[in-house]
């Protein structure tokens, strides 16, 4: 199987290309368009800041080419808050993928951001997050969250609400980190190289 994970000006690329390999696949690690269409499955993690981010993927192209793109895709973190229409983090446009704002947690409260740590999973359910995943604990780090709406598959709580999981035909994201999850990030890959 032919697995890429994105190269752009992001984090996180290497412990994602660690937990492919505990799984058996050697990924390939790539910004070359031809390379990427061409995969069997693409990979788009990050951690970083939104806007630098979007700057960088409309000045490489990559803004152009990711929607387009027809097979399996999985967006990580910040991956996932890209492929939304908008983010406060910024106030910049997004790659529209999933229809969804990304907004920044409301501190009022006493609510500690980010919000880092473990949090578990209620699912709505899809393809790739199923009943089997309710009540998993999965690794979040995040200040900005995708709100809920039509394409949530699963959901976690922080204050409110959020999306932990979002779902729109080929495209596939998940705001915890699944390579720092345990078994069950472990199981949820797998269920995405198995689609």
């Amino acid at each position: 199987m032919n697995v890429v994970i994105i190269q752009y000006n992001a984090g996180n690329i290497r412990s994602v290309d660690f937990a492919l390999r505990r799984l058996g696949v050697e990924p390939v690690i790539t910004s070359e368009p031809g390379v990427i269409r061409s995969a069997d499955k693409v990979i788009f993690p990050g951690v970083g800041e939104a806007a630098g981010t979007m700057a960088h993927l409309m000045e490489t192209g990559l803004d152009r080419l990711i929607p387009s793109l027809r097979q399996d895709f999985l967006g990580i973190c910040l991956g996932m808050q890209l492929m939304c229409s908008s983010t406060e983090e910024g106030n910049v446009a997004c790659l529209d993928i999933i229809p969804h704002r990304v907004k920044r947690f409301d501190t009022a409260g006493g609510l500690k951001v980010p919000h880092m740590g473990w949090n578990r999973l209620e699912i709505t359910g899809g393809r790739l997050i199923d009943p089997s995943f309710e009540g998993e604990y999965m690794y979040f780090v995040h200040s900005y969250y995708v709100e809920t709406g039509e394409y949530t598959s699963a959901a976690a709580v922080y204050g409110k609400p959020f999306s932990a999981v979002v779902e729109r035909d080929n495209f596939y994201a998940t705001q915890f980190h699944p390579e720092k999850s345990g078994k069950a990030g472990s199981r949820l890959l797998e269920k995405f190289l198995a689609l």
